[in-house]
This record gives structure tokens, sequence and C-alpha cells, in this order.
């Protein structure tokens, strides 16, 4: 079983919430070591720190809701961005990633689930650079090279947080939004129709019935799942290795190619029908 952190900016958008259940719901697979809250700004807060806040009070809701216990697991990461890539953020989610990492080997190493700003794991790593040889970053950021701009909201949001990731030798998976995880799409009538009746189904659909004003022919992308069901089911995310690309601090947040540059995997095709019917099977089966 791996033992994983997902880093989460979780009041940020509807999908943050399925990827936390359903990481918590794949106890077969992953045991979630923490939880840790990361830093978001847009419309639904005022600042990267009400941001990390707003999705700290989320994962306490949730957690609540499901009756998982949240002393000692659950994480406030930072309150702000990285403003160069040798300057770490302080934050109980980074010492918390540190010393859990300490806990783990190359041979048994602790997984890092992102699905945010990548802000307290780059953090980690500058603070404490040995740790890449024990963990292993998985993240949802930036798009695939193809796609004509790299501007994603989790890369874009803290662009020398997201090049420490690029740069460090971590090893790194990452998955593109667009065209990969963007696949994961799903509309009202399949969630009703498939994710049971318990108050954390309700509590997921809702969101999901507002966002969509109720339009049973319109779909919404649940992509934060993907990182999650990379851990949880073997070959639903397929990856391939690439030299990791140089992130430019551009508009368009464009990479580079540097052949010189060590691997990472990157993520090339998922399986959509695989990830939400292991997602609603487990759902499902909540009272």
């Amino acid at each position: 079983m791996k033992r994983i952190i997902l880093d989460t900016d979780t009041y940020n958008e509807v999908d943050d919430q399925f990827a936390l259940v359903y990481a918590l719901l794949s106890e077969e697979a992953v045991k979630v070591e923490a939880v840790h809250a990361a830093p978001f700004h847009n419309e639904r807060s005022g600042g990267p720190a009400d941001g990390m806040q707003r999705s700290y009070d989320e994962i306490i809701r949730l957690m609540n809701l499901m009756g998982r216990k949240t002393g000692g697991i659950v994480f406030k990461g930072s309150d702000r961005y990285m403003e160069s890539k040798e300057t770490p953020c302080e934050s109980d989610a980074v010492e918390n990633m540190i010393r859990l990492s300490e806990l783990s080997s190359p041979d048994d190493p602790l997984y890092v689930v992102a699905i945010g700003a990548p802000t307290n794991v780059s953090s980690a790593i500058v603070k404490r650079p040995d740790i890449i040889d024990r963990i292993k970053v998985v993240w949802l950021g930036g798009n695939t090279r193809s796609w004509p701009s790299g501007r994603e909201f989790n890369l874009m949001q803290d662009i020398p947080a997201s090049q420490v990731l690029f740069d460090s030798g971590v090893g790194l998976v990452q998955i593109p939004v667009h065209n990969v995880a963007s696949h994961l799409k799903v509309g009202i009538p399949e969630l009703k129709a498939c994710m049971g009746d318990s108050a954390i189904a309700r509590e997921l659909i809702k969101p999901v019935e507002e966002a969509l004003e109720g339009n049973p022919a319109r779909t919404r992308i649940i992509w934060d799942i993907s990182a999650v069901a990379y851990m949880v089911i073997p070959g639903s995310v397929k990856t391939v290795k690439i030299h990791s690309p140089v992130l430019q601090n551009d508009h368009n947040c464009s990479y580079s190619l540097d052949e010189r540059r060590h691997f990472i995997e990157c993520a090339y095709y998922l399986n959509r029908d695989w990830i939400f019917l292991d997602f609603y099977k487990k759902i499902s089966m909540l009272k």
C-alpha cells in the first residue's frame, strides 16, 4: 500500500472535493497520511491566504461529514506564493511533509499527490533538497506540449514553485490538464444515477448542479480525481518519459526543450470510464 499526502486547494472548485473523498475511500490502495491545504486566488477567495484557509475549512468539513479523524492529519499550507525559486514559504504543511519524508526511503517513497498550486510541495523541496530521494510527486498541472499555451491555473498561480518541480530532479509524474485530465467530464444525470444517496454524495453533487445551473445536457470537468486514480488504479493513467521541460516565466507559461535534462513521467492518456466506475463503486456503498 502506498502512503500519500493529498495537497489540495479544496475550496477553489468542485472537483477537489471528489478527489479527497476518492482518496479516503481507496484504502485498499493508498493510506492518506495527511491532507494539506494549498493556497489559491480567484473569485472564490480574497487572496492566497484566504484561499488556503477556506480550503482548510472545507477539508475539515468534508472529513467530519465522513466521520474521519482530522487531528494530526489536516495541516494548513502557505498563505502566499513563492517569491523566487530559492525562497520557500514556511507553513505547517511544509514541516509535516519534511517530517513524513524522513520516515520514507527511495525503496518506499512518500507520494505527494498535488492538485493545486505546488507551493507547499516546492517549498519543502527548497527547504530540504535531500527529500527528493524519498518522495515522489504526482501533480495535476500545466497542459500538454501540443496545447497552444502552458497557461493553466495550478501552474500559473505560482510559477517559481512550478519551476522547482521541473528543475529539482524530484521524481515527478505530471498529469496535464489539456488534453488529458480534461476528458474527465460528467453530467448531473450520471452523478445522480451512480453515486448513491449518502450525505457525502449529496454534498458532492450539489455544487456541480449549481455550477451547471441544473442543465442536464451540460457537463463539468472533475479532473482532480485523475491524480488519485494514478495511485489507485494501475494503468488508468498512462505516462511516457520525457525530458523535464524548462518552464518560462512569460505570458504563455511556455516550455523550452533541453534534452540534457533529467526525465519525468508525463501522462498522455487516461481511461475515463475506469476512473469514474471505480469512484462510483466506492461512494455508492456509503449509507
